[in-house]
């Protein structure tokens, strides 16, 4: 049996199951204004913490919403950890995102964590297309961060 083939086996049995949790990570200002600077988005609402103190609901800035959805990769690293179906991977590739919501602000100096759902999996060739279903959380609130669907072509020396 190919390595994608012993994959697919694998996530279709695993579908619908939680693939883990990742562990805090701490949104501070300087992250924050690092994508600001990254992305040139230095909206006051990210990268001021004088004015969102005054000006916004929060009374603090809040991080953008890009950054805390590319964060899926840094905490996703803490989830996948020798995985079986890492035999014969040569890479994962992101193929896009579904259903992206941003769906409560992370303040600063919040501390966020991601929840992993194998949602979807396709043969596609000697490859796979896996979808997961990731919901970020917030410490301490009720409501998450946001939600999506995160699909990833994952690629296999076959």
């Amino acid at each position: 049996m190919s390595h994608s083939a012993a994959a697919y086996a694998l996530f279709t049995d695993a579908l619908g199951s939680h693939e883990g949790t990742s562990a805090w990570l701490e949104i501070d200002q300087a992250r924050i204004n690092a994508f600001a600077d990254v992305t040139d988005d230095h909206q006051f609402i990210h990268v001021d913490p004088e004015r969102a103190a005054k000006e916004t609901p929060w009374g603090k800035p809040i991080a953008h919403g890009f950054l805390t959805l590319s964060l899926l990769v840094r905490m996703l690293d803490d989830i996948v950890q020798n995985p079986t179906f890492i035999e014969g991977l040569v890479m994962g590739i992101n193929y896009g995102f579904d259903k992206v919501r941003f769906i409560n602000p992370v303040v600063v100096n919040a501390k966020i964590r991601v929840s992993s759902t194998y949602a979807a999996v396709e043969l596609k060739g000697n490859n796979i297309l896996l979808t997961r279903s990731m919901t970020v959380e917030i410490e301490g609130e009720t409501k998450p961060a946001l939600s999506a669907q995160w699909l990833t072509m994952m690629v296999y020396a076959d």
